[in-house]
């Protein structure tokens, strides 16, 4: 059976072999929610056993709906595949298959077991952090010590970042070296691969002022305590009614246990099947639900912290966030769950009663890095003087040698701005007036050095970087960018030959604002 890839799963496996044949490392492939990364796994497999026929696979996950779905996906594409499943839950060991799919709480004390490995791909990578001394950790050293550190891994996550260590390939300790590939959700949901997601602004806000964080995420306790309010939860769920009329399968995010039940408790008040999910819901009790949910037999289910990776419900049609959080990865991961296509769904609403868009900004637009304590420690953030190019403490208001004023810090977009914008095609960008210019050489270790443009809006600057000494599609939107502005001189290829020309740019008098994130984009410009 020929396995039917799309171009840009098709790309991902591209982008291993380029790597793999290059360099060394443990690479992360990053593929948005839905966005079918079962069977870029599978296609891998199939590949590498083709070219080198004895080549022995380990693909480990932690849930068991995930480890069924990627093995049935190998399957489909391969029927007679060497493949088995060592796991617990599924009541199944087939430990010396040459495809191994396998629940790493099942199989971790059993690296000795497996023995040979080529090639060990973890899906929802994400869940394994930087100097995280756990499962997977002992695990993949003892396997790398039985093959003579010969073991090459690599990371399947839709969200290549944790809460509490930023970038999985980068920083300390890290286990991941590089990204291989990454497709940004936007360009697969522009391309029809996903379902748009649209947000609609909710009067119900959760309130989480008070709320104490641990690790970098609110006190779960403490959180549930604070949001778990009947008057709260039943404005809530009358949102969701009302919204949710013409919505067919309802995903409920919430808070904890209690929660949860609550929220489902409300919703039946209205005469709407729904049922509960939770880490303590027997697993007989959980796949009947489950089953029932994604058959359309039942229209609702609330959950708290279980089915935000591995669960596949494709008709979901309407999310609802009542679990505010400050994980990034947990923000996408909870919205993702509605992108996946389905026959006769056009989109999926998302009722944020959370503040969780407010508070990270549309999904394709999130930053999930974050520098731990201690890095780089020594190097304070600096500053390069325009004037005489002397370098200056990032706080200084005035050059320590030539006394040039710095300008005053740009002024941060009120998250509010974009607080009912999922993706940044829905966030409105607005027009300014630009009542001054400055142009300057900026610096950024490691890069070539770029053009910084600072447009003054009455009290508001906002900046774009010109890109004329880097390559490639940067460099491409330098020359039209000078183009735009010079059409009579051709293109510098140095930020000093441009800063040597700026008196004769034409100044744009307006400039397109858009917010991203906490800061703006500046898109479209209108010249005198």
């Amino acid at each position: 059976m020929t396995l039917s890839l799309r171009p840009y799963q098709r790309a991902a496996i591209e982008g291993l072999y380029d790597y793999f044949g290059a360099n060394t490392g443990n690479l992360l492939v990053v593929i948005p929610t839905a966005g079918g990364k079962s069977v870029v796994i599978a296609g891998f497999i199939r590949e590498a056993i083709a070219a080198y026929a004895d080549t022995r696979v380990l693909v480990l996950t932690h849930v068991r709906e995930l480890i069924s779905q990627n093995f049935q996906a190998l399957l489909r594409a391969w029927p007679d595949a060497p493949a088995g499943i060592y796991s617990a839950g599924l009541s199944r060991r087939d430990i010396h298959a040459q495809i191994l799919f396998a629940g790493i709480q099942s199989i971790h004390r059993h690296a000795y077991k497996v023995q040979r490995c080529d090639l060990v791909l973890i899906d929802e990578a994400h869940l394994l952090g930087r100097g995280d001394s756990g499962m997977y950790r002992s695990f993949l050293a003892q396997l790398n010590e039985i093959n003579a550190g010969l073991l090459k891994v690599v990371g399947f996550t839709a969200t290549p970042y944790r809460l509490d260590s930023g970038m999985l390939h980068e920083g300390k300790d890290r286990l991941f070296t590089d990204i291989a590939y990454e497709v940004p959700v936007l360009d697969m949901i522009q391309q029809g691969y996903l379902s748009p997601v649209i947000p609609k602004q909710t009067d119900t806000q959760l309130d989480v002022a008070g709320v104490g964080s641990r690790g970098g995420e609110f006190i779960a306790k403490d959180l549930e305590a604070a949001v778990d309010r009947d008057e709260v939860t039943q404005a809530a769920v009358a949102e969701i009614v009302r919204h949710g009329q013409d919505r067919g399968s309802w995903l409920v995010f919430c808070s904890g246990v209690a929660h949860a039940r609550h929220v489902a408790d409300a919703i039946r008040v209205h005469d709407i099947t729904c049922e509960t999910v939770t880490g303590e819901t027997p697993t007989p009790e959980r796949d009947r639900i489950l089953a029932a949910f994604k058959a359309g037999r039942l229209r609702c289910v609330t959950n708290a912290n279980v089915l935000t990776t591995g669960f596949d419900a494709p008709g979901v049609d309407l999310i609802a966030l009542l679990r505010p959080t400050k994980s990034v990865g947990l923000y996408v991961q909870m919205v993702g769950r509605g992108t996946r296509l389905a026959e006769g769904k056009e989109d999926c609403l998302v009722l944020d009663f959370a503040g969780n868009t407010a508070r990270h900004g549309p999904i394709d637009t999130v930053d999930g890095s974050r520098k731990q304590k201690g890095e780089e420690a020594g190097e304070a953030p600096i500053k390069v003087c325009p004037a005489c190019e002397t370098i200056n403490h990032a706080s200084a208001r005035y050059c320590r040698k030539c006394n040039y004023a710095f300008p005053p810090p740009e002024v941060k977009v009120s998250a509010k701005a974009a607080s009912d914008a999922l993706l940044s095609t829905q966030i409105q960008a607005s027009w300014c007036d630009v009542s001054g210019i400055t142009y300057a050489r900026h610096e950024k270790p490691g890069k070539p050095a770029s053009l910084r443009v600072t447009y003054e809006c009455g009290l508001a600057r906002h900046s774009e970087w010109v890109c004329f000494e880097h390559t490639g599609y940067p460099r491409e939107k330098a020359v039209g960018w000078w183009h735009r502005r010079a059409p009579h001189l051709p293109p510098p290829f140095t930020v000093d030959e441009a800063l040597q020309q700026q008196d004769v740019l034409r100044q744009p008098r307006a400039i397109q604002v858009k917010p991203v994130g906490q800061y703006t984009e500046i898109g479209a410009v209108r010249f005198g």
